[in-house]
């Protein structure tokens, strides 16, 4: 079994006559937590989007679990083992916890057709199990997200990544709208997501938290991958300076 959870090569996505994504060479590997930075418009989420498929690439190759895919939506993502949590959360308000964790994805206790039953019992077991393997703590998995913060809802979306047998997770900008303590909140669940071993990549601007929880760090700008750095071999300076451009992509080649 190869190491490599995800591989890209040469993944490009044109708008017409906008480059938003440029012959990226992109890697992951099995417990690897890896971030993604660059300023708005670099590319980052564009790249996310061709992963998961969002959008369909313009050209390029991507590997996922050891297997060349070609996914055609983010269903069959999904299916594969891809779990992403975008900056909108994709949550039903009105719904309770089990009921966001198992959307689209119900266990079904008899089935019988347009009236199926579903087992609640199943599902309610499930989100426990998926929340203390997060270290997520909801006091209370019965409430509507609605009635939750910033932060749990954030919690809820990371732990519905990890409820499923996830082989990638996907995280964009998880905190940017969250105060201090539910970013802490955050931030341990990606530690724990760390200690067992689930690759994580994580967009983010916060180069404090990048340094703190990430093992190597991917700068995209004006679409392009411009460095792939070592947390333990850069700084939060030498990764600014890739993001801004006061370093470039043949200056890094050259390093290396």
């Amino acid at each position: 079994m190869t190491d490599v959870v995800l591989r890209t090569e040469g993944l490009t996505k044109h708008y017409g006559g906008v480059h938003a994504l440029e012959d990226a060479n992109f890697e992951i590997r099995r417990g690897e937590h890896v971030a993604i930075m660059g300023d708005n418009g670099a590319g980052k989420s564009t790249f996310v989007r061709q992963i998961t498929a969002v959008e369909q690439r313009t050209k390029g190759k991507v590997w996922f679990d050891g297997k060349y895919v070609e996914f055609h939506d983010p269903l069959e993502a999904r299916e594969a083992g891809i779990e992403t949590v975008f900056q909108t959360l994709a949550l039903a308000d009105h719904l309770n916890v089990p009921d966001n964790l198992f959307l689209g994805r119900e266990i079904i206790k008899f089935n019988l057709g347009p009236f199926s039953i579903l087992d609640y019992k199943a599902m309610r077991e499930a989100t426990i199990a998926g929340l203390q393997k997060t270290g997520v703590k909801i006091p209370n998995i019965n409430n509507t997200i609605q009635n939750m913060s910033g932060g749990q809802r954030q919690c809820v979306a990371i732990a519905r990544t990890a409820t499923f047998k996830s082989k990638l997770i996907i995280m964009d900008e998880p905190t940017a709208a969250l105060g201090v303590q539910e970013t802490a909140q955050v931030e341990n669940i990606i530690r724990t997501l760390k200690e067992q071993g689930e690759p994580v990549i994580l967009i983010s601007h916060n180069m404090r938290q990048v340094m703190d929880l990430m093992d190597r760090i991917v700068v995209f700008r004006r679409g392009r991958i411009v460095a792939d750095l070592r947390k333990e071999e850069t700084d939060g300076q030498d990764v600014v300076a890739y993001i801004t451009g006061a370093k470039t992509q043949e200056q890094f080649a050259g390093a290396a």
